[in-house]
């Protein structure tokens, strides 16, 4: 039997293959997981609820599949989900106390698939309520903290799946990215986050915030961790019309490096406004370590940038808005005693939703109301149009563009939940990739003088998680700079 005390800090691959070696059994890898969720999770916070009946069950059945030889790489692999995805039988919230106590009847597509392939749910990871927020301080339960400086925030929303991996308490988290949302707390807790292209894989079973917009990826501490979740997640599911029958090909030439490869950077990006010295210091190193690597950099253009956190912050309220009114309290979770039902409605919501979700049914209600839906919501689409326009113009220069993940690094607790407009400005270098549908990821690139992590975004051509994970490969072997467990101990 290995040394549990390592067993929290090893990568999927690593884990996989000393469980076919037998030199510890799935059982005791998810109790050393266990075990570190109990000593360190009172400081970070990054759950809010635990499943031992279902990791029991599931640590039990992965020890029984390989001892049938099933050599699955996700077999016996523990993992966390947010409290936006539907596990049977498990309370999930989505972060609000609106659906406090609520059951779902099934689980979604892309828990299920994870299921499938062995991996074993630790619990539930905290998230802005309904995925609304920077910091995963809009929880309607506890902000979550940053394991590499527990006065910081993580980042957000998934920000409890991000800290759960920094903090070694999860091998894999899953998150979802409506603007951001995988991306921005990956770079915060520097670990791998993964977006993949819009309809890659199925959202059936997520509590939706903006249809249009978000997506399911992983959270892990290796780019070759997150093609492999990704790959088992991927694919078609008759359950969710807006899933593709594409072939799932993102695995295809992972280790090619990227010699020949051009790689852009837009000078939007490189110089937005708010960039921290320590993070254009540890991107300017990336670009360095990639082109000695064997990829040319070229300069691009997005020149409709300025406008996408404004087009951003118009369809992603509007839609919330309309995803949001089903939630009356009438059939689960919160309900108030009311004269009437209108009155019940309002006493229900007014209570259950919090104040960031309040702001931006408002904001979304009044964008598609009459008199103003073309003012705004139709507008903020066309501008939509224009960002996914300027995207594939620079892709016909570059096959994949790199950035910043984020213009800052960890920002302390409160300090900006009273400027909603600071907090709007974490997603300014990630939203465009959700606007226009691209797949994109961030690495881990070096730390600042703060000892805080940076992360590297590569966005790619729709479809193309391929070449996203193929460059964020080349960059994690070439730079050596590696996803690790922050030590918090």
């Amino acid at each position: 039997m290995s040394d549990l005390t390592n067993l929290t800090e090893l990568t999927i691959k690593e884990a996989a293959r000393l469980l076919r070696l037998r030199s510890f059994s799935a059982a005791e890898l998810v109790t050393a997981h266990a075990e570190r969720i109990e000593r360190l999770d009172r400081r970070v916070k990054a759950f809010l609820r635990f499943t031992p009946e279902l990791w029991e069950k599931q640590a039990e059945e992965a020890d029984r599949r390989i001892a049938r030889g099933d050599l699955g790489p996700l077999v016996g692999i523990p993992m966390a989900v947010k409290d936006v995805l539907c596990v049977r039988g498990v309370e999930t919230t989505a972060g609000s106390r609106i659906l406090s106590g609520f059951r779902p009847p099934y689980t979604g597509t892309a828990v299920s698939r994870l299921f499938a392939a062995g991996a074993v749910m630790l619990g539930v990871t905290n998230c802005d309520e309904f995925a609304m927020g920077s910091s995963t301080e809009n929880s309607g339960y506890h902000p979550t903290h940053n394991p590499w400086d527990l006065d910081r925030v993580p980042g957000g929303s998934s920000g409890g799946s991000a800290a759960a991996v920094a903090a070694g308490e999860a091998m894999i988290a899953l998150g979802t990215d409506t603007g951001g949302s995988i991306r921005q707390p990956a770079a915060l807790c520097g670990v791998v986050g993964m977006k993949p292209t819009y309809g890659r894989v199925s959202r059936y079973g997520l509590i939706a915030f903006a249809s249009s917009l978000d997506q399911i990826g992983p959270f892990t501490r290796s780019v070759e961790d997150a093609a492999i979740v990704l790959d088992a997640m991927a694919g078609h599911d008759p359950l969710d019309a807006t899933s593709s029958n594409r072939p799932n090909d993102v695995l295809r030439d992972f280790d090619a490096g990227v010699k020949g490869l051009r790689l852009g950077v837009p000078r939007e990006y490189y110089d937005v406004e708010g960039i921290e010295p320590g993070v254009k210091t540890a991107i300017d190193m990336a670009i360095k370590a990639l082109r000695e690597a064997g990829a040319e950099i070229v300069d691009v253009t997005l020149p409709h940038t300025d406008y996408g956190l404004a087009a951003y912050y118009i369809i992603a309220p509007a839609e919330c808005s309309s995803n949001l009114a089903r939630f009356d309290g009438v059939r689960y979770g919160l309900c108030q005693d009311a004269q009437n039902i209108t009155e019940a409605y309002e006493r229900t919501r007014r209570k259950g939703f919090g104040t960031e979700v309040r702001r931006r049914v408002m904001l979304g209600t009044y964008a598609l109301s009459s008199g103003y839906y073309d003012a705004y919501y139709l507008k903020a689409q066309k501008v939509r149009t224009l960002i996914k326009r300027d995207f594939d113009a620079a892709f016909e220069k570059c096959d994949a563009i790199i950035s910043a993940t984020s213009p800052t690094v960890a920002f302390p607790l409160g300090s900006r939940t009273q400027n909603p407009l600071s907090m709007y400005l974490c997603d300014v270098l990630t939203l465009g990739g959700n606007l226009a549908g691209l797949p994109g990821i961030s690495v881990p690139c070096g730390m600042t003088d703060e000892v805080l992590p940076v992360g590297l975004q590569v966005l790619a051509p729709q479809w193309r998680e391929d070449v996203a994970l193929r460059v964020a490969r080349a960059y994690e072997v070439t730079s050596g700079v590696k996803a690790g467990v922050a030590p918090i101990e």
